[in-house]
C-alpha cells in the first residue's frame, strides 16, 4: 500500500545524487543525504519517547536548518507538528499548550524556564531545547542515535500539523491539516509554478506558518531544489544572494524594502524566474514599481492556514498576472463568491469567499461546533474574506475567473504578513488602568501593509499616557500585535445600534 506520509512523498523528489547541496546558509551546507540522516536521528529520538501515533510536538524555536529537520522528523515519526510564532509570549503560549496538550515541547534555551513552567501546567511530559547555533538538548540526545529510520505509514486523512489561527473573540483555533491536505497542495504548486531540480529558492520567510513552511520549503523539497537559507529578510544578504537564486517568496514588506534600496535592480534578478508574494495584499504601486525596476512581474496568490494555497495568478505568461488580484482557482480547488443569501454573486459584485478542495482542512482542534459553523451545508468552507470575481461594471479589465480580495468580514488586520485580531488587543487594553473602552483598527502602512492602531476612551478623571500603554502591551503580547499608535478620545463613534463605527476610526486615524 502506498505510504501517504508527507515526508515519503517529498522524498520522492529528492535527487538521485544525494551529495548535492540541499540547504545552504551563509556558513554551512547540508546535502540531501544530510537531510535524510539527520531527520532519521531526530525521528529515532521521537520514537524513543514512545509517544502514541498522532501525539503533538509543539515547537517554538528560531529559524535554522535543524528546525526544518525537526519538522521533517516529526512527519517521519507519525506525529503532529505544532509550530508556534517565535514572537509569542508566555501567556499566549500557555493557551496553545493547554489546548493542544503536546507530548513534547521544543524551545530555545533562552525561554526554557518559562516554557517548562507552561509545559508542566499543560501536562507535557518532555521538553527539549534547540538553538539556532545547533546547540541544545535535542541535538545532543539525537546525535548518537541511528541515522536510518523507516518512515511511519500514514493515510491521507491522518493529521500532519496543527496551525493556530486567531479567532474573532480572541480565542485561537487550531486548524488541523492532514497529510493529504499538504500533499495535494504541494503537488499542485509543483506543477503550476514550474518547479524543477535546477531551481534555487531564496528562503527568508519564517517557518512557523503556511508561507515559509508549507509553500516555500515544500516546493523546494518536492522539486529536489536547493534552498539558500537565511534567518530573515536582511537587505544586504538579499542583494548578495539574489543573483544566485531562481525563486523568491516573500510578504509584500520584502518587496517594499528591496525597492527602497537604490542599489536593487535588474542585475540582481538576472537569474530569477519567479517572484511570489502572499500573506498580505500587495499594493498595485509596489507591483508596478517592481516590474519597472526589475523587468519581473510578481506573482500574487491567496491562501490561509486552513487551506494552504487556493488561487494563483498564472505562472505563464507573465503578462497575465494582474495587480490587485490573486488570480484563478488552483487545479482541483473550487472557489465561489456568494451574497448574503448564499446565492452566487455576479462578476464585479462583492460577496463572501467560500472554497472547497482536497487542500481544505478537516476542522478545528477540539472545536466541533466551530468547525460546523465554518462549513456550509453543502460542504464549502467559509473563509471570512470578502471578494469578487472579475471587474466591477462592464470594463472587463479583470477576467471573470480572477478573484480579488477586497476585505475581511471579521475585522482581521494583516501586519507584515501576520494575522492580528482586534478583539484580542482590545481586551488587553481594556484591562489597563484608567481605560474605559477601546477599539483597534488596521490602517495602511507602506512597509507592513497594515499597522495596528488603538483608539482609547479614558475613565472619568483619568489621564492616559500613550507610551506607557504601548510599553505595557509589549510585555503581554507579540510585538507585531502591539499598536503603533494609541489615540485618546472622549467617546467612540457608534451607529444607531450602538456598534462602534470602525470605518470612521480608520478614516480619522488612517495616517500614522
Amino acid at each position: 500500500m502506498r505510504n501517504h506520509n508527507l515526508y515519503a512523498v517529498l522524498e520522492q523528489g529528492f535527487p538521485p545524487d544525494r551529495s548535492r547541496i540541499a540547504i545552504q546558509t551563509p556558513t554551512l551546507c547540508y546535502s540531501w543525504d544530510d537531510i535524510d540522516r539527520a531527520s532519521a536521528c531526530l525521528a529515532n529520538l521521537l520514537a524513543s519517547l514512545e509517544l502514541p501515533i498522532g501525539a503533538r510536538v509543539a515547537v517554538q524555536v528560531e529559524k535554522s536548518p535543524e528546525a526544518l529537520l525537526l519538522y521533517l522528523a516529526t512527519l517521519r515519526a507519525g506525529l503532529v507538528y505544532l509550530p508556534l510564532n517565535t514572537a509569542y509570549r508566555e501567556a499566549e503560549v500557555e493557551y496553545f499548550l493547554r489546548n493542544a496538550e503536546p507530548a513534547l515541547v521544543v524551545c530555545t534555551e533562552e525561554n526554557l524556564e518559562w516554557m517548562s513552567r507552561a509545559a508542566r501546567h499543560a501536562g507535557t511530559s518532555h521538553v527539549h531545547t534547540l538553538n539556532d547555533d545547533r546547540s541544545g538538548s535535542l541535538l545532543q540526545a539525537a546525535g548518537a542515535l541511528p541515522q536510518v529510520f523507516q518512515t511511519v505509514e500514514r493515510g491521507p486523512d491522518d493529521l500532519a500539523a496543527i496551525l493556530y489561527t486567531s479567532g474573532t473573540t480572541g480565542r485561537s483555533k487550531g486548524a488541523m491539516l492532514s497529510h493529504g491536505n499538504l500533499v495535494s497542495n504541494a503537488q499542485v504548486l509543483h506543477e503550476y509554478w514550474g518547479w524543477r531540480d535546477t531551481d534555487v529558492l531564496l528562503h527568508m520567510l519564517p517557518i512557523f506558518h503556511v508561507h515559509g513552511l508549507f509553500v516555500a520549503a515544500h516546493g523546494a523539497l518536492m522539486a529536489g531544489a536547493r534552498m539558500i537559507w537565511l534567518p530573515r529578510l536582511d537587505i544586504e544578504q538579499a542583494l548578495a544572494w539574489l543573483p544566485h537564486s531562481t525563486v523568491m517568496m516573500g510578504v509584500p514588506t520584502y518587496y517594499v524594502r528591496l525597492l527602497a534600496d537604490p542599489r536593487f535592480g535588474r542585475a540582481h534578478c538576472a537569474s530569477m524566474r519567479l517572484f511570489v508574494s502572499g500573506s498580505a495584499p500587495l499594493l498595485t504601486e509596489t507591483f508596478e514599481q517592481f516590474r519597472r525596476r526589475t523587468g519581473h512581474t510578481i506573482l500574487e496568490r491567496y491562501g490561509m492556514s486552513e487551506t494552504v494555497m487556493l488561487t494563483s495568478n498564472p505562472y505563464r505568461p507573465e503578462s497575465a498576472r494582474l495587480p490587485g488580484t490573486v488570480g484563478r482557482a488552483l487545479p482541483g480547488v473550487s472557489v465561489r463568491v456568494v451574497d448574503e443569501a448564499g446565492q452566487p454573486a455576479a462578476p464585479g459584485q462583492v460577496g463572501h469567499v467560500q472554497v472547497r478542495g482536497p487542500n481544505v482542512f478537516c476542522g478545528y482542534w477540539r472545536m466541533p461546533e466551530k468547525t460546523h459553523e465554518e462549513f456550509t451545508a453543502d460542504g464549502w468552507f467559509r473563509t471570512g474574506d470578502m471578494g469578487m470575481f472579475g471587474s466591477p461594471g462592464q470594463d472587463g479589465r479583470v477576467p471573470d475567473d480572477y478573484l480579488s480580495i477586497v476585505g475581511r468580514s471579521k475585522d482581521l488586520i494583516i501586519s507584515g504578513g501576520f494575522n492580528v485580531y482586534p478583539k484580542e488587543i482590545e481586551s488587553l487594553i481594556d484591562e489597563l488602568d484608567g481605560v474605559d473602552e477601546s477599539a483597534v483598527v488596521g490602517v495602511p502602512h507602506p512597509d507592513f501593509g497594515e499597522a495596528v492602531v488603538a483608539v482609547v476612551v479614558p475613565r472619568h478623571g483619568c489621564v492616559l499616557d500613550e507610551a506607557a500603554m504601548i510599553a505595557a502591551l509589549k510585555q503581554r503580547i507579540a510585538n507585531f500585535k502591539v499598536p503603533k499608535r494609541v489615540h485618546v478620545i472622549d467617546a467612540l463613534p457608534r451607529n444607531a445600534m450602538g456598534k462602534v463605527q470602525k470605518n470612521v476610526l480608520r478614516q480619522a486615524y488612517g495616517r500614522l
